[in-house]
């Protein structure tokens, strides 16, 4: 329902203030929140990503250790290393291409 109307100049300004605290409330702390989450997602998703990638690497490291026999053995033992970091490292730069690569316009 409506209000009539405050004539006196301090009830006014009390409404004024309280008008204005609840906006800045909403408008800041609606948009912070929604922001926190948004980071707080991506965040965990960054570090599920990077031990998943890390796990990968391992894991193509023993296998070219381990299942290749005798091919890396002696000198060549650095060889599974190289491989996986050349492997880390493809990974890396297709990242950082789809990072720059600038959006589809329609």
């Amino acid at each position: 329902m409506w209000r009539k109307a405050a004539s006196d100049p301090k009830s006014l300004t009390v409404e004024v203030k309280d008008l204005v605290v609840a906006y800045l409330k909403q408008e800041t702390l609606g948009p912070l929140k929604g922001l926190g989450r948004y980071l707080g997602f991506g965040i965990a998703g960054s570090v599920l990503v990077a031990v998943g990638l890390l796990m990968l690497m391992l894991g193509i490291l023993r296998l070219l250790q381990s299942e290749t026999g005798s091919a890396f053995t002696g000198n060549l033992s650095w060889l599974p290393y190289l491989i996986t970091a050349v492997v880390a490292t493809a990974l890396l730069a297709v990242t950082a291409l789809a990072i720059k690569r600038q959006p589809k316009k329609f």
